[in-house]
């Protein structure tokens, strides 16, 4: 779908006109320079059209007649010898060196020469001699062979018979049998006007080359294959009026010609191996034109043929070039050059550069040369929101081929309607006015600008150049709009007559928004180009043509090479050759060129030769995208990727599509150059709506508009539609904000985007707006969709998060409720006030959709509607109610749901909807019914297992039934529910209140038992429960609800005074002997054995018994003191052994790490490597012996697990953790004794109460040195190292490569990575608590 855009045409002719007439050229090395063959000699014109700098006569040295009768039939420039080769039709071959201006002959052929053809590799060279013969030589003229052009054998690759029956015998498809017998038609002899000469092309890689030349038998040109080596290959098949024109397409596969039939003139493709293989039909009558030459470009793309009118009486025959291209099977004529009839005009040869592939070099009889560039480009409407804008134009000869895209994409080569024109199109420009962009302006091969427009005027008077094309037909009436013809205008450019303008004289053509015309054409005289406004003259009655007057022609210092205009600010921009951007300012007065300048003020001019430009906005500034036939893509001069092999801008949005066959689409309006460069050269996020993958070799054609629909083309020409998702969720974002749910509702649904967005887009609006969306969907099935999607999360955050920020906003009030609830709710409320009989399958999904769901109210509304009967006709009834909720919810739930509701209509209704067999459920029902009502739930509830409420259905049931009720609860543990049944005074809660009582105590809960038992009276089992417990204060309260004797009351009290000693609870125990036995001498050695020193004192003194200070308490006392000086001792040796191992241990470790940094020498280089690794290789060496056998441990019981850490610091010499053990063992000993301070200051003031002086000075020495050791060691183990590896450890998840690497330079590595981080942090010691007796200082 894409036209050939001339974007170049140079035109030079010689200031003096040389002797001669010219007859063959070919491009110099150097570009721009042309060397041209005449019946003189050899002259070469230079890249500006100065007067010529070099020429050879050769009628000079003798090697043409002077009488110009001679003829040069063949012309190579060949650069390594710095010469041009000439051969002449005389039979010489020369070497022409344009410095020296020397001729030499290399060889001479006698009989003459018809045609001299070089390979592409300038390495062989094939001469056809006036003998009929061939001769191939090498570049320096040594032959290698010679053959006979005509010859009689087919060729090597002469085609094997397999036996497979004769011709007669085989199937002939549509032709028939009689196709069998039919003779073999003679072949025709050539055309009059054939020249007879041979006709030579080569293969694009050189391997082989074709010959035409005529039959002598038969009078019809046959065409030959021969390889390198001048060995016959292949002959091609009889071909009835063959043509002289031949030329091998570069690609390789086929060989075109011409062919004229009975009833049309074609041009037909052969394969190598001779055989015929398509062709397509030239657009005139049979004999009206001769076809002289066909031409392939360099990348096989455009095929050039030039024909010229066969000889009329009263005038010089005509002449054209026309370019063919194809696409999807079909060829297309893309451009046509009429070069009229003139003398000096006509055409004398053509040449396709084989460089630069779409530049065409052109040399005319009064020796004007002429140069076109091409490039591709696809035409299409360029407004935005106009129902014509994704028209796509395409020019096939003088037809115009319409797409609407807007109403179907309809693949090339059919169209939606076709526009017939007189002549052949060349370009076609839509109006760049947004409201009319569907209007169509095409520029033909006579200068002429037709316009088309769309309009009330058609619907009246069929238009006859206007045909529809793939739509309508067979009975069906076409829905698509035609425009019609408006207006033929000739461009009056005011030249002179007998100087003609060039063909494609005029290019660019521009429609602005005030219907007038721009065009370029080319100052005849210098190389730069004039830019042309064009507005329309006063209509003259009768006149079929109108007139375009000049309004202004504005000089250009430089070619212009493209022009583009932007349809929303109107700015018309023009790119130069050498990469300047202007801008035209059309609405002036008058109209001016200016540079082009960012918003800075710089110029902008782009580094290369762009071939697509387009105009949009970037963030509020208007910039101008260029695109090089490389795939750069440049933003103003910036280029922002390499990789684009299409683009095209729609709203605010840049499409393009790229060489790693993606699609990406960004929005322009808040995004930077650099944000939108980094965006084109990264890859894109896994859930990012900027990209997708397309098929290899996609290009972008249009974009429908308001459809976000993107028209890809592929290489072969085929269409695909993709709906891109930015576009996609741009338009339903927007058309949310303008609450056109309705719209937005359909393309979600048809492009399956989650509905949830309806909400998640605008909470707050869409609650407000719950009736207008019902009202708009309007369909029950549409919105029982939208339901059945909803889920309770923000899709705007998760799936479709929004290129610029959300406007989701949570509605404030709602929070606590959760959104699917939420939106079922409200929409519940509005379809019920709306119409609930239309909506009633929606407000059942409302209710089923809820979590949890509202099954038994939707069932409650079947139910109703199967009472109810609605006069309405189109009112659910409640049979397809039912049917519905059975498609929602799972029959065997629903069943039960409606065993839930009690109502057998009901169950019975849900039952005959499911698979089940009445078998299975009417015994059931019927056994049911017959119960009492209570009876009756009870049961259902118990089959339903909702035992709770079961529960209640049977405490009502009366005291008959009370067995099972306890029998229940005791099976489903309901203890809890159960005691809320009855009142607490009655016998039934204290049978609960028993059985409860005996399962807490089966949980070994004794307390909670016991507790139980209490508050129901039970004080019995209350009081063996209070003892399991042993809560003793409980336990004797129990006993005096029981009524206990003193004896048994002193009894008990003895027993629990027992259990209390081993729990090691001296004081309590001594209060129950001395208060409920009366055992005061039992109750005081209690208390000197738990050390409660001044209570026993009490005791004593209480019952008047000093003998047992002589003989208990102070010998009690004095062991004391000592046991507390062994502890101290002990614990002070192990606090220094350990402390001085802790230094022996860390010095080893210390010199170990200083021999490891000696081995990393400074300069090794080797270190940049070490330094990431090592610290992790020092870590692991230290803990490997540990690391392996947790891995065996990991998968063990927790006990195993719990001595296995026991185990991990040990304390044996060497080990891996030995320094982390001791800090530990250390942290013991200081809590230790820091613990026994308070004990120790009890036990000195009874020492001195009794005299023991020595005893307790001693003591209180004792505690204060190993006190005053502490203190000091303390800052000696727990370093200020040790404490800092603590709080920021080397290795955790907050580290960082770095951080690691600085500390293992620091030499933090050698502590450990230690599990528990708080044995690294020093003990605290109590300042505060004052432990000493100043009487003993």
């Amino acid at each position: 779908m894409r036209n050939l855009r001339l974007h170049r045409a140079a035109g030079r002719r010689p200031a003096a006109v040389h002797p001669g007439a010219p007859q063959r050229f070919c491009l110099g090395a150097e570009p721009g320079v042309v060397l041209v063959g005449s019946r003189r000699g050899v002259v070469e014109l230079d890249a500006a059209g100065q007067p010529v700098t070099r020429e050879v006569s050769l009628t000079a040295e003798g090697f043409m007649p002077e009488d110009e009768s001679g003829s040069i039939v063949g012309i190579e420039d060949l650069p390594e010898q710095e010469c041009v080769c000439v051969a002449t039709a005389a039979g010489d071959i020369l070497l022409c060196n344009l410095s020296t201006k020397q001729v030499e002959c290399v060889g001479s052929v006698d009989s003459g020469l018809s045609v001299m053809s070089w390979s592409p590799d300038q390495e062989l060279v094939l001469l056809a001699t006036g003998q009929q013969t061939l001769i191939m030589m090498t570049r320096d003229f040594e032959p290698i062979t010679e053959k006979q052009i005509h010859q009689d054998e087919f060729g090597e690759g002469k085609f094997v018979a397999l036996g497979w029956g004769k011709k007669e015998t085989q199937f002939h498809g549509s032709e028939g049998k009689q196709a069998a017998h039919r003779k073999q038609t003679e072949v025709s002899p050539t055309s009059a006007w054939d020249d007879s000469r041979p006709r030579v092309t080569w293969r694009g890689d050189g391997q082989f080359v074709a010959v035409s030349a005529v039959c002598p038998e038969t009078g019809a040109r046959k065409v030959r294959v021969w390889n390198r080596e001048l060995v016959l290959q292949s002959t091609s098949e009889p071909i009835s009026g063959l043509e002289q024109a031949l030329a091998w397409k570069p690609s390789g596969n086929l060989i075109a010609s011409t062919q004229e039939k009975p009833n049309r003139h074609d041009v037909v493709f052969l394969e190598k191996n001779g055989l015929l293989h398509g062709e397509f039909t030239l657009p005139f009558q049979k004999g009206q034109v001769k076809v002289n030459e066909l031409l392939w470009n360099a990348d096989s793309t455009v095929l050039a043929i030039w024909l010229e009118e066969l000889k009329t009486e009263k005038s010089n025959p005509n002449s054209y070039v026309q370019l063919w291209t194809t696409g999807n099977y079909h060829w297309y004529l893309k451009q046509s050059l009429h070069f009229g009839n003139m003398e000096k005009n006509k055409l004398v040869s053509l040449l396709w550069d084989p460089v630069i592939p779409y530049r065409l070099h052109v040399l005319c009889q009064g020796w004007q040369y002429l140069c076109y560039d091409w490039h591709w480009t696809t035409d299409h409407g360029m407004g935005q929101n106009s129902q014509h804008v994704a028209n796509v134009a395409v020019i096939d000869g003088d037809k115009v081929l319409v797409t609407a895209f807007q109403h179907a994409v309809v693949p090339p080569p059919m169209c939606t309607y076709e526009l017939q024109l007189k002549k052949a199109v060349n370009q076609v420009a839509f109006h760049t006015d947004p409201k009319r962009s569907g209007d169509m302006a095409v520029l033909d091969a006579d200068n002429k600008i037709t316009v088309y427009r769309y309009g009330e005027r058609q619907r009246t008077v069929k238009d006859p150049t206007v045909r529809l094309g793939a739509v309508g037909g067979n009975g069906f009436k076409a829905d698509v709009e035609t425009p019609h013809l408006d207006k033929t205008y000739r461009v009056d450019l005011g030249s002179n007559a007998n100087e003609m303008m060039h063909p494609l004289g005029l290019r660019s053509l521009t429609w602005l928004p005030d219907d007038s015309f721009l065009v370029v054409g080319q100052d005849q005289h210098a190389s730069q180009s004039v830019l042309h406004h064009l507005t329309a003259a006063p209509r003259v009655t009768g006149a079929e043509e109108e007139h375009l007057n000049l309004r202004l022609s504005v000089p250009v210092d430089g070619e212009v090479i493209s022009l583009c205009c932007s349809p929303v600010t109107k700015t018309v921009a023009l790119q130069l050759a050498d990469g300047r951007i202007l801008k035209y300012l059309w609405e002036a007065s008058p109209p001016v060129l200016e540079p082009w300048q960012t918003s800075s003020g710089r110029a902008v001019q782009f580094p290369h030769l762009c071939v697509q430009t387009a105009l949009t906005g970037i963030g509020g500034e208007e910039v101008i995208l260029g695109l090089t036939d490389r795939c750069r893509f440049f933003v103003n001069d910036t280029e922002v990727a390499s990789n684009i092999t299409s683009f095209a801008t729609y709203n605010e949005f840049l499409l393009v599509t790229t060489n790693s066959h993606t699609c990406q689409c960004f929005c322009l309006k808040d995004i930077t150059l650099k944000a939108l460069q980094a965006g084109l050269g990264s890859a894109a996020a896994p859930n990012s709506e900027t990209l997708r993958k397309v098929e290899r070799g996609s290009r972008i054609i249009t974009v429908v508009p308001q459809d976000t629909k993107v028209v890809l083309q592929m290489p072969r020409g085929n269409l695909e539609t993709v709906h891109h998702r930015a576009l996609v969720l741009a338009q339903i974002r927007k058309w949310l904000d303008r609450l056109m749910f309705r719209e937005a509702f359909q393309c979600m649904r048809k492009l399956r985007i989650n509905l949830n967005l309806l909400y998640d887009h605008n909470p707050k609006v869409f609650l407000e707006n719950v009736e207008t969306f019902i009202k708009q969907i309007d369909s029950v099935n549409h919105i029982n969709l939208f339901f059945t999607e909803l889920k309770d999360e923000d899709f705007t955050k998760s799936m479709y998060p929004s290129l610029n920020g959300s406007s989701n906003t949570q509605p404030h009030q709602h929070l606590d409720q959760k959104k699917v609830n939420l939106i079922c709710d409200m929409m519940r409320v509005a379809m019920e006030r709306i119409d609930p009989e239309k909506y009633c399958l929606s407000i059942l999904t409302a209710h089923v959709k809820k979590n949890p769901p509202e099954l038994e109210i939707a069932l409650q509304k079947v139910h109703d509607l199967r009472e109810s009967i609605s006069p309405n006709v189109t009112a659910v009834s409640a049979e397809e109610a039912l049917k519905y909720l059975l498609f929602l919810v799972d029959v065997n739930e629903l069943y039960d749901y409606s065993l839930g509701t009690y109502d057998f209509d009901l169950v019975i209704m849900v039952a005959e909807k499911s698979q089940k067999d009445p078998k299975e459920y009417l015994p059931f029902l019927n056994t049911l019914q017959k119960m009492e009502a209570n009876y009756q739930r009870y049961t259902i509830d118990k089959h339903l297992k909702r035992y709770a409420k079961a529960l209640g259905h049977l405490s009502k049931c009366g005291p008959e039934h009370f067995s099972e009720f306890l029998n229940l609860v005791k099976d489903q543990n309901l203890y809890c529910e159960a005691l809320k049944l009855y009142p607490s005074s009655t016998q039934e809660y204290k049978d609960i209140s028993d059985a409860y009582g005996e399962y807490l105590i089966q949980k070994q809960l004794y307390e909670q038992a016991a507790l139980i038992f209490a508050r129901a009276g039970i004080f019995a089992k209350a009081l063996d429960a209070f003892l399991s417990s042993g809560s003793w204060q409980q336990a004797l309260c129990m006993a005096s609800r029981l009524g206990y004797t003193t004896d048994k009351l002193s009894s008990l009290a003895q027993s629990m005074a027992g259990k209390l000693v081993e729990q090691r609870k001296h004081a309590e125990a001594a209060m129950l002997l001395e208060q409920y036995t009366q055992d005061y001498e039992e109750a005081v050695l209690l208390l000197l054995e738990g050390a409660f020193w001044e209570e026993a004192l009490r005791l004593i003194h209480k019952y008047d018994r000093l003998d047992i200070l002589e003989t208990n308490f102070k010998p009690a006392v004095l062991e004391a003191q000592k046991s507390q000086l062994v502890f101290l001792d002990s614990q002070k040796t192990a606090f220094l052994r350990h402390k001085s191992r802790l230094q022996a241990v860390r010095e080893l470790k210390e010199k170990a790490s200083e021999s490891l940094h000696d081995y990393e020498m400074p300069n090794c280089p080797e270190l940049d490597l070490f330094s990431e690794t090592s610290s992790v290789v020092t870590a692991s060496d230290m803990n490997s012996k540990y690391s392996h056998s947790n891995s065996r441990i990991s998968a063990r019981s927790s006990k195993n697990r719990r001595k296995a850490e026991r185990k991990r610091y040990s304390l044996k010499e060497g080990s891996p953790f030995e320094d982390v053990t001791l800090l530990e063992v250390l942290g013991e000993n200081v809590r230790a004794v820091e613990n026994v301070k308070g004990d120790v200051h009890i036990l000195l003031k009874q020492l001195v109460l009794f005299g023991f002086d020595e005893q307790a000075v001693g003591l209180q020495q004792v505690l204060e040195e190993v006190l005053q050791l502490m203190e000091t060691s303390i800052p000696e183990i727990w370093t200020p190292d040790v404490q800092q590896s603590s709080l920021n450890p080397v290795l955790g998840p907050n580290s960082t490569a770095n951080s690691i690497m600085a500390a293992y330079q620091q030499k933090r590595m050698l502590a450990p990575v230690v599990q528990d981080p708080e044995l690294l942090i020093p003990p605290k010691l109590n300042k505060n608590l004052q432990w000493k007796l100043h009487l003993l200082q």
